[in-house]
C-alpha cells in the first residue's frame, strides 16, 4: 500500500495522523529502538528516521547537536540502512528516510533508492533538494512505489506550490513557518490561508511540521491537515526524561486524539 493510501486508511478511524522523528545513532541505536517501540505502543502513524549529516541546514540547534554527536560516535551510512532494515522488520508503521542530499549524491541516486527499498523504507524527505534538481530522483522513486515527499513553505508562490504538489508522492510536508526546526509555532489566521493554498496545489495529504510541540497545536491542525509532525519535542523529552517521559507524552497525545474522534 502506498503511503498516501495508508494515511487515508488510517484517517477512517482518527481525525489526524501523527508523524514523529528519531536521529539514527543518537543517543544510541538501542535508544532509537526503544523510542520506536514506545511510538508503536502509542499509535504513531509514520516515523521519519534521520540519516545524520554534518550540516543539517533545516534543523535547529537541538537536532544539529544530535546529528553531530551521532556522527562523532561513528554512525555510518551502512549502519543507517542496517538499522532501517531492523526497524522495518519489527514495526508496522511506515518508516521514511529523512536526510540531506550530499550522502544520496555520494552513493548515487539509483543505489540510494535500491538500498532504501531493500531495507524496507517507504520513502524519503530531503529538505535541501530543489525539485528542479531532484526530478530524476522523484520520478525514479515513484516508479518504485516509494514516497518522494516535497516541502511546501510559506514563501512559495502559488505556481511553485503547484509544481511541488505535482512532483511529490505519499504526502506533502507543509513547513509551518520560516526558519529551522525546534522553535514553537504560533498558529494564526494567516496560517489557515497558507494551508488552503497548499491544499489547492495538490490532492496528496498534507502534513504540518516545524514547531509542533503540544496537544494544543493539534486543536488547530485537526481541522486543516491530515497529519501533524512532532520532531524536536520528542528528542527534548527523551534527553530530559528518558523512556518514561516519552511514554507519558505520547500516551497523552494518543488519548487526546482518541477523544477527538
Amino acid at each position: 500500500m502506498r503511503v498516501d493510501e495508508y494515511l487515508r486508511e488510517r484517517l477512517k478511524r482518527k481525525r489526524i495522523c501523527l508523524m514523529t522523528h528519531i536521529i539514527v545513532g543518537y543517543p544510541s541505536f538501542e535508544a532509537n529502538l526503544k523510542a520506536l517501540e514506545i511510538m508503536a505502543e502509542n499509535d504513531v502513524d509514520v516515523v521519519e528516521i534521520q540519516m545524520p549529516f554534518s550540516e543539517p541546514i533545516a534543523d535547529g540547534p537541538i537536532f544539529v547537536r544530535a546529528n553531530q554527536m551521532s556522527l562523532q560516535r561513528g554512525t555510518t551510512v551502512d549502519q543507517y540502512f542496517r538499522f532501517m532494515e531492523k526497524a522495518t522488520a519489527r514495526f508496522d508503521f511506515p518508516l521514511l528516510m529523512m536526510g540531506y542530499y550530499n550522502p544520496v549524491f555520494k552513493m548515487g541516486e539509483a543505489n540510494f533508492l535500491d538500498r532504501l527499498q531493500s531495507s524496507g523504507g517507504r520513502g524519503f524527505i530531503i529538505p535541501d533538494l530543489p525539485i528542479e534538481e531532484g526530478r530524476n530522483l522523484f520520478d525514479r522513486a515513484k516508479q518504485k512505489g516509494l514516497a518522494a515527499i516535497p516541502l511546501m513553505t510559506p514563501s512559495s508562490t502559488e505556481q511553485r506550490l503547484k509544481e511541488l504538489g505535482k512532483a511529490g508522492s505519499g504526502f506533502v510536508y507543509v513547513v509551518a513557518r520560516k526558519g529551522v526546526t525546534g522553535e514553537h509555532t504560533k498558529f494564526e489566521d494567516d496560517f489557515a490561508d497558507y494551508v488552503q493554498k497548499c491544499r489547492r496545489a495538490t490532492e496528496l495529504p498534507l502534513a504540518v511540521g516545524f514547531g509542533i510541540s503540544q496537544k494544543q497545536d493539534l486543536d488547530f491542525l485537526v481541522n486543516h491537515v491530515e497529519m501533524a509532525i512532532i520532531g524536536t519535542r520528542i528528542l527534548e523529552i527523551w534527553e530530559n526524561n528518558g523512556e518514561e517521559g516519552l511514554q507519558a507524552f505520547l500516551q497523552e497525545i494518543k488519548q487526546y486524539l482518541e477523544r477527538l474522534c
